[in-house]
């Protein structure tokens, strides 16, 4: 059988996918609608549709919005995108019923995105009319409530195991929301 290839001969996988991201039999037909290869959009956008699709537990989904962001993005938001991609891969193994690599990869993809706090953000402002300290919006991401909530998930299944997480737990919003 040869290898699924794009128009510029780079290897893809046109199977079939699961709404988890797994691969289906190509005789099963199309599976879950697929997010392109080539997909290109604005930070603010990338950020909308990956939270769309975490909050709908597709983890695997967003994981491929965020990880066309980083490959199209500006190399000074790589640790960004990169970071929250695999915190989506984390959470597709923790839907998936796998704890060990849901603590690795939610862990792995924290700390990238924490390089990235470091290095671009600047300190916060101090409590006040702008919101609570160490807020860190980008791209209507809050980056210290999400990444604190990823922390602590991953804190309770390496502690507890899968069986007792919630489900809404498991989808977890990128975006803070406006109240």
């Amino acid at each position: 059988m040869t290898r699924d290839r794009d128009p510029a001969g780079r290897p893809r996988n046109a199977r079939p996918r699961d709404a988890l991201g797994q691969p289906l039999d190509r005789a099963l037909g199309a599976g879950e609608a697929r997010i392109p290869d080539d997909l290109t959009l604005a930070g603010p956008d990338a950020a909308r549709l990956a939270d769309d699709l975490l909050r709908a537990g597709r983890p695997f989904h967003a994981h491929e919005v965020l990880e066309a962001s980083w490959k199209s993005g500006p190399a000074h938001e790589r640790d960004l995108w990169q970071g929250l991609a695999q915190v989506a891969v984390g959470l597709t193994h923790a839907h998936r019923g796998n704890a060990r690599g849901a603590v690795a990869l939610l862990g792995r993809g924290t700390q990238r995105v924490r390089r990235y706090q470091a290095r671009a953000a600047p300190p916060p402002d101090p409590p006040g009319p702008a919101g609570p300290p160490g807020r860190d919006l980008v791209y209507g991401i809050d980056l210290t409530a999400f990444l604190a909530a990823c922390e602590d998930l991953a804190a309770r299944i390496e502690r507890d195991g899968l069986a007792g997480i919630p489900a809404a737990d498991l989808r977890p919003g990128l975006r803070a929301r406006q109240a």
